[in-house]
């Protein structure tokens, strides 16, 4: 099992953005914070491997990418492998006690909703360069369907992890997590989004999105811009160039994006990346990369400058060192890493798309800057 998503991805041809980074040395570190991933008991408690927003989405997201820019001809990594199959794996199971025995209360089921979502995601991605979805990737899709919520302020979205940590997992993230089905419906193959039998979901799930974006977070509607290049007819014109007008407004001088510049994020005393103003890794990855999928072009002068900042932010051992917005996790722990990984995944597909003539191609050959 694979994903290939790079034929998915908006590609241009810009190899100056490349030259001043290490695509070897960032797959290097993402393949071994896989490594640690899957071995960490967290990761397994469900006793399939937890494909999760910050480490998981974004490593299927960019390894691929990463396979073609450096002239590999591997498979998908045995990283890859494992993720997907896990996924695969959880179509059979359609009670949320029968996967997360170990939860109560009410939290269950919003983590069995995200899960559905992400299922869905990952398995459009792997099956749509087989023009089909998989006997798996149907039933994903079938099993999130039946769960989208049918009345209520959240109606046309899921259930989602609110376990008060930003950004992806507070009271807001039913919207991201809708955004994300929004992108699986689009990714999926053979032209899914249109077969008649959810015709009536996915205009619940259109209208919710419209609707809900006037409330969320920055940091959210970049998920809905992204989800925009894919889902047909999600969002107008002037909503997304709206979106896009708000960016190019915040950016900072040297190029860059600070969190607080995506949402007014709770103040948290340990952790003071949430309410810092300087540019961050995790939020210029994240803006580059979803303006190049909405059609912005490397020449356009705002997504020059993102990129530039994030050719000179790589650290000498591959990656881009973003702090949690929730807790000084200890060093040396896999939770430590989580909001790297999510900057490290955003920036190489980043620069991945903006062309990849001019990579580095072996660690000795360019040494990151700080």
């Amino acid at each position: 099992m694979s994903i290939r998503l790079a034929a998915l991805l908006t590609l241009a041809v810009a190899p100056a953005f490349c030259a001043d980074w290490n695509a070897q040395l960032a797959e290097r570190y993402m393949d071994s914070r896989q490594k640690e991933w899957i071995a960490w008991p967290m990761a397994m408690h469900s006793g399939v491997a937890c494909v999760s927003c910050h480490t998981g989405l974004t490593y299927l997201l960019t390894r691929p990418l990463l396979r073609q820019a450096l002239g590999e001809k591997t498979g998908p990594t045995l990283y890859e492998n494992v993720l997907v199959a896990s996924m695969r794996a959880t179509v059979i199971r359609t009670d949320a006690n029968d996967l997360f025995a170990g939860l109560k209360g009410v939290i269950i089921d919003q983590v069995y909703g995200a899960q559905v979502v992400l299922s869905s995601l990952v398995l459009a991605m792997d099956d749509a360069p087989r023009g089909k979805l998989s006997p798996e990737g149907e039933k994903a899709f079938d099993r999130m369907w039946s769960l989208q919520l049918k009345s209520g302020p959240d109606k046309g979205a899921w259930l989602w992890s609110d376990f008060d940590l930003d950004p992806w997992e507070t009271k807001d993230s039913a919207f991201y997590g809708a955004a994300l089905a929004a992108l699986a419906t689009g990714l999926a193959p053979a032209d899914y989004q249109a077969r008649p039998e959810i015709r009536e979901n996915v205009a619940a799930l259109k209208a919710y999105l419209r609707e809900g974006q006037k409330t969320q977070p920055l940091h959210n509607r970049l998920f809905l811009l992204w989800a925009s290049s894919k889902l047909r007819d999600l969002l107008p014109a002037a909503d997304k160039q709206a979106i896009l007008d708000e960016l190019w407004r915040k950016q900072e001088a040297d190029g860059g994006w600070s969190i607080q510049s995506l949402g007014q994020w709770k103040q948290r005393d340990a952790a003071p990346s949430s309410a810092s103003t300087a540019s961050n890794s995790y939020a210029t990855a994240l803006v580059a990369f979803t303006t190049e999928q909405a059609g912005v072009q490397p020449p356009q002068a705002s997504l020059s400058r993102a990129l530039a900042w994030l050719r000179s932010h790589q650290n000498p051992q591959g990656y881009w060192a973003a702090e949690s917005m929730n807790h000084k996790h200890e060093a040396g722990t896999v939770p430590e890493k989580f909001m790297s990984d999510a900057a490290t995944g955003y920036a190489t597909a980043a620069l991945l798309a903006a062309g990849n003539e001019g990579i580095q191609r072996t660690a000795s050959s360019s040494k990151p800057r700080n």
